[in-house]
């Protein structure tokens, strides 16, 4: 469902991600990990689209995102972690326009607005203006945009953020349920832990940009708790990298 391979985004000197390579299938759902500026967010951006990687390949559902953007972008459903609402517009209203802006044939537009909304629990809100919304409803109506035209796959970018503790259970249940609805592949980065452990079978944990391990969650749990283990991870990454620049440093140095 979806293959990288060689992925790499600099920013000038910067290098956000270092030859991503990966796989993953229809129906898993998949936890990226990793500390604050580890390219979590970056590489939801290349796999959507709204980035161009500097190098490497993205296929999702079949289509290379380079040469076939539309139609890969078309089989994504994506939640940045700020979700892209209008606050003025009512809840119905704005997941129309974006089933309309999605492509979504007019004839089938007000059962593919009416599923979102029921599988997203907005069925009773539908003429509430977004603004008036708690945090937790507005997840919703960001939740109900990406899957409005029925996407092969859901790319989440930390969906719990700044929510409460019964909120943060109800978006976790609601992600559930949208995989098994359609055996659609998600993917959900976050750096909580706990997260990862609630919703996903598969965790991969990325530091300064790299890929640090690529496991399914049972398997990655005989290696110790799953705290343990990141923290390893990470920081091992981090004794590596600080060790290659020792030797740049050195290499540069030298007469």
């Amino acid at each position: 469902m979806i293959t990288v391979k060689g992925l790499t985004k600099r920013y000038g000197a910067l290098v956000a991600l270092r030859d991503l390579s990966f796989e993953i299938d229809e129906g898993e759902i998949v936890g990226f990990l990793g500390p604050n500026g580890a390219g979590k967010t970056t590489a939801m951006r290349v796999l959507t689209g709204y980035l161009p990687p500097t190098a490497g390949e993205v296929t999702i559902a079949g289509y290379e995102l380079g040469r076939e953007s539309t139609a890969a972008r078309r089989a994504i459903g994506y939640l940045p972690e700020v979700p892209p609402l209008y606050p003025e517009m009512r809840v119905e209203d704005y997941v129309r326009y974006v089933a309309a802006i999605n492509d979504v044939p007019r004839r089938e537009r007000g059962r593919r607005v009416e599923h979102a909304l029921e599988s997203c629990g907005l069925e009773e809100v539908p003429g509430r203006v977004i603004r008036t919304l708690s945090k937790g409803f507005r997840q919703r109506v960001g939740l109900a945009q990406a899957i409005v035209h029925d996407p092969e796959v859901l790319v989440l970018d930390e969906p719990t953020s700044g929510l409460d503790p019964v909120q943060i259970g109800e978006i976790r249940a609601l992600i559930s349920s949208l995989s098994a609805e359609k055996g659609r592949t998600i993917i959900l980065s976050t750096h909580l832990l706990v997260e990862v452990e609630a919703i996903c079978q598969r965790v991969m944990i990325l530091a300064y940009g790299e890929m640090c391990l690529d496991l399914p969650l049972d398997e990655l749990r005989e290696r110790g708790s799953l705290e343990e283990v990141f923290l390893h991870e990470v920081e091992a990454a981090g004794a590596a990298r600080r060790a290659n620049q020792a030797e740049v440093r050195a290499e540069v140095a030298r007469p």
